[in-house]
């Protein structure tokens, strides 16, 4: 896309948003994360998991879920990138690695106690997408194509769903019913609970959603709650959503 002219803005100086902090992304990039990062992320018992139904939704280049099969753990993964052969999934992923790895550099929205600098940061999604590329195409069964809020998958279908780096924090391109109607759908395929990391947006603000969901009519059959854990790299997500059907 060209470069454009700035214009004065004239809203008043008053009323003009406070510019941008955080991470700026205009879509959904392909970053792997480990097993590892999955248990800090949702407080998970690997032991706990064995003989249940784990869905990984919006898993993308991640190798949670060869990681967890590999230790004796049923875990399905679902994305839209499915679809493309492994050569095209790498070809894309190597450069959203990239170009995000060069935007956290110095920005106030992240904490660099759980990673110690970008550079391991890389290491562990470079160490992710190789061995989610060596168990795609061994385990087609695993992967699942499909997106949300309409997963390709039959109602009670999984015990315990978990949805990494994906809703909530990119709360600029999925707007309010785009959310509620995600929320619906994860609780249809799941009969136990959903576990949603992180709570804060790109801007390390919690979510505008979070509140609307719990109070909204279609989502009072849900329980939420809030459970903090001792993890944080994006400023204020030590904290996960769990959500739980009431009867």
């Amino acid at each position: 896309m060209g470069a454009t002219e700035s214009k004065p803005s004239s809203v008043p100086a008053s009323e003009q948003m406070s510019p941008k902090r955080g991470l700026q992304l205009d879509r959904v990039v392909l970053l792997g994360r480990t097993l590892g990062e999955y248990r800090e992320y949702f407080l998970l018992d690997p032991e706990a998991l064995k003989g249940k139904r784990v869905l990984d939704v919006a898993g993308g280049v991640s190798s949670f879920c060869a990681e967890a099969n590999a230790d004796g753990i049923q875990v399905t993964s679902v994305d839209p990138i499915y679809s493309l052969a492994p050569e095209e999934i790498a070809r894309r992923s190597g450069p959203d690695l990239e170009k995000v790895i060069a935007d956290v550099r110095g920005l106030p929205t992240y904490r660099w106690t759980a990673y110690r600098s970008p550079e391991h940061v890389r290491e562990l999604r470079q160490k992710a997408v190789g061995v989610f590329l060596d168990d795609f195409p061994k385990h087609p069964e695993r992967y699942q194509t499909g997106l949300l809020p309409n997963l390709p998958i039959g109602d009670r279908s999984f015990e315990v769903t978990l949805v990494s780096y994906f809703l909530f924090v990119y709360e600029d391109q999925f707007d309010y019913e785009f959310h509620r109607s995600a929320v619906l759908d994860l609780m249809r395929v799941t009969t136990g609970e959903v576990r949603i990391y992180p709570t804060v947006t790109f801007e390390a603000e919690p979510s505008a959603y979070l509140e609307r969901l719990e109070s909204d009519p279609a989502c009072r059959q849900f329980r939420f709650e809030i459970v903090p854990t001792n993890f944080e790299f994006l400023a204020g997500s030590n904290k996960f959503l769990r959500i739980t059907h009431r009867n």
